[in-house]
Order: C-alpha cells, then sequence, then structure tokens
C-alpha cells in the first residue's frame, strides 16, 4: 500500500472510530426516555419471572401461601406488630340507625392516630369493614373520604366534593353502616390528621424513609394490617366477618391487607390492579413516580408481581373491579391480572370466591357499583336482607 493510500485508510478509520464515539455518546444521552423509563426496560422486565407466584406445579398451596406471605412481610421492611390498641373515644353523634365516633388508638408501636368508627345500634357482634381511602393526590382528607366527619366544616365540605366526583354523592361507609356493618377507617401517613402532604413531598418522604433504613409502602402495609386487626378486636364486630374495602390506592391497600393479616376474611377492591408488565408501559400515570411510592416495595418484583400478592389472600372471598374507560389501568393489563388471580382461587377448589368484574365507566365507585359490593358481602358473611 503506497504512503498515500495508507493515509487515506487512516482517515477513515478515525472517521468511523469518530462516528462509533459520537454514536457512543447519542445513546448514553438518550438513557432515560421522556416517559421516566430507562432505555434498558424490556431487558429489565425480561429478567422479572416472578419465581414465587403460584403456577400448576404447587403442590402444597399452605406452603406457598406462607412462603408469599413471609417473603411480602420481609419486603415492606416491617414486621407483624402486637402493641395493644388501648382505644379511647373523643366524641360520638347519634346517626339514626348507627353512631359514629371519633376514636384514637395505638396503631402501632410508633403511632397513635385518630379513626372514624361507625357502630350499628343493637345487639352485635356485627360483620365489619375497614375501608382503606384513595390517593387521588388530595391530602386534606383521608378517613374523611368514606365517612361523614363533623365538627370540622372544611374538611366535611372538601369530603362532600370528593364524594361527588368519585362516589354518586354518597359517604361509602355510612352506606355499609345503614345496613348493620361496624365500619372503620384511619387516616394513611400523610393524609389528614396524619399530614398534609404534598405531591412533590412525597418523594423526600420516600427517600427520608429509605435513608433510615425503612420504607414508606411498608410502613402502610404495615399500618393497613394492624388497622384490620384493631377493628377484628372490637367487641361488637364479628370476626369471622371483617372485610377490607379499598378504592383507587385503597383497593391496593385492601388485597394487600388481606394478602398480610388472617384478620381480613373478605376483600373489595375497586380499581387498583394490573400486571408490572401493562403498568409499567409509556403514558401510564405510574411511570410519574410520586403517587407510587406508597405502592412500591424496593425488591418485591424479583419474587411477586401484583396479582401474585393479591392471590396470597385466596381462598377468601374477593371482588375486585376495573372500570372499561379507566385511564390509569389498562384493560390487557387488568384481565390478565384477573385470569392470574381466578387460577389461584380455582387451585384451592374456590373459584366461587373469586370474582372479578368490569364495569363501563371510569376510575369510579358509584352508588350502582357500591350496592353491588355490599349485596355481595352479605352473601359472603350469610347475611339476609
Amino acid at each position: 500500500m503506497g504512503a498515500c493510500s495508507k493515509v487515506v485508510a487512516g482517515i477513515m478509520a478515525m472517521s468511523a472510530m469518530g462516528a462509533g464515539l459520537a454514536a457512543d455518546l447519542e445513546f448514553q444521552k438518550s438513557g432515560v426516555t421522556k416517559d421516566n423509563l430507562p432505555v434498558m426496560t424490556a431487558q429489565i422486565k425480561s429478567r422479572l419471572t416472578f419465581p414465587l407466584a403460584w403456577t400448576p406445579q404447587v403442590k402444597d398451596l399452605t406452603a406457598w401461601q406462607k412462603a408469599g406471605r413471609a417473603k411480602l412481610w420481609e419486603m415492606t421492611l416491617h414486621a407483624p406488630d402486637k402493641t395493644p390498641f388501648d382505644m379511647q373515644v373523643l366524641d360520638e353523634v347519634d346517626r339514626g340507625s348507627y353512631v359514629a365516633r371519633k376514636v384514637v388508638f395505638n396503631l402501632t408501636a410508633d403511632s397513635r392516630v385518630m379513626g372514624l368508627l361507625l357502630v350499628p345500634k343493637g345487639k352485635g357482634p356485627f360483620p365489619a369493614a375497614i375501608m382503606y381511602h384513595d390517593h387521588g393526590s388530595k391530602f386534606d382528607i383521608g378517613k374523611e373520604k368514606w365517612i361523614a366527619t363533623w365538627n370540622d366544616e372544611a374538611r366535611l365540605e372538601s369530603s362532600k366534593g370528593w364524594s361527588k366526583r368519585f362516589f354518586t354523592d354518597r359517604f361509602p361507609g355510612d352506606e355499609l353502616a345503614k345496613r348493620g356493618y361496624v365500619v372503620f377507617a384511619h387516616d394513611a401517613l400523610g393524609w389528614g390528621d396524619r399530614g398534609m402532604l404534598t405531591y412533590d413531598m412525597q418523594q423526600a418522604l420516600a427517600a427520608n424513609f429509605a435513608n433510615m433504613g425503612s420504607s414508606l409502602a411498608g410502613l402502610m402495609a404495615q399500618e393497613d394490617a394492624r388497622g384490620a386487626e384493631f377493628l377484628a378486636s372490637l367487641p361488637e364486630v364479628n370476626k369471622k366477618q371483617v372485610a377490607a374495602v379499598g378504592f383507587s390506592m385503597g383497593a391496593f391497600r385492601a388485597w394487600q391487607a388481606a394478602a398480610l393479616t388472617d384478620a381480613v376474611t373478605a376483600t373489595v377492591a375497586v380499581n387498583w390492579m394490573g400486571t408490572a408488565e401493562g403498568l409499567m408501559v409509556p403514558g401510564n400515570n405510574q411511570l410519574r413516580g410520586g403517587s407510587a411510592w406508597q405502592m412500591t416495595h424496593p425488591g418485591l418484583m424479583r419474587y411477586l408481581d401484583y396479582p401474585d400478592v393479591a392471590s396470597l389472600a385466596a381462598p377468601k372471598p374477593m371482588l375486585i373491579y376495573a372500570g372499561e374507560k379507566d385511564t390509569l389501568f389498562p384493560l390487557d393489563s387488568v384481565n390478565a391480572a384477573f385470569g392470574k388471580m381466578s387460577k389461584v382461587w380455582g387451585a384451592w377448589k374456590a373459584a366461587d370466591k373469586f370474582e372479578s368484574k368490569v364495569w363501563a365507566g371510569g376510575h369510579v365507585f358509584e352508588a350502582e357499583q357500591q350496592d353491588y359490593a355490599y349485596n355481595w358481602l352479605d352473601r359472603q358473611f350469610g347475611i339476609r336482607r
């Protein structure tokens, strides 16, 4: 090769190297997508095999459930709490067929909180429901989203607006109390009397928990299990008839609590279910991050998907809703999750105890849906009207 040819070859090689470097740099610039996903999302998803999920190869369902619950508790970075509840009644009003009480109790060893408790008049024990409130990026009210408060006009007006938007101008907890149920609701950390958070503060709060070796999502899981156990401990309550009821984030809380504690004996979960594969997709609200912190257990997806966690509640009765027009939970993902869950109840020979229902509307829990759910609960508990 002549001198001139060598020079040309050298220039071409350098050009190719430069082009390669430029391509590498361009790739590095695109490390995060506009939806806040890493560019290697597909590779990460491909490694999610959910080894603790139920499969037809599972022969010992009780052992599988025990192992799954233990792993879930491990991933919360918390543990079951046995602190005495030591409830005190702060105030009480008469609402006709039931009384409404403001109570304080030890939710955990670390937190003494206020809750709203509705108790039917007459001779108990009664069926009961703990009602887990939603997220909604609305932090001034929590428990008041479910139950009408009193002596607090600002919160009452705020909760009436929420009721109008999502619950057909009803307070779903009061509706259930009218049917003879003991009803209880407390605030998650950051809402109502335990707040107020803002949307942006959530990330800092979650990071601060992590920096103390703890978990915001894990705290909510622990507290929700404890809330159900508190309700089941009340003398007015039939311990065999304690439902977990939740809407939106509250639905996540409901099926998670049912998976974590035997105090929950039935579940109504409204509009929070899907697979990780189907929810972690461009355009989904979950990718914004802020409202996901309370529902993100670091490392859990290495073992169990969302429907796998909910399935740890089997064979206890579960009614789970979705909205056909709910943009937060794509219907394909919802149906895949429902299908996975139904197989677990079938394996327990309790297929009749699991019901999934897709309503025509969106992200709501309207009067017709409430009535259907409450009638379903009556049937599970053997209550005749």
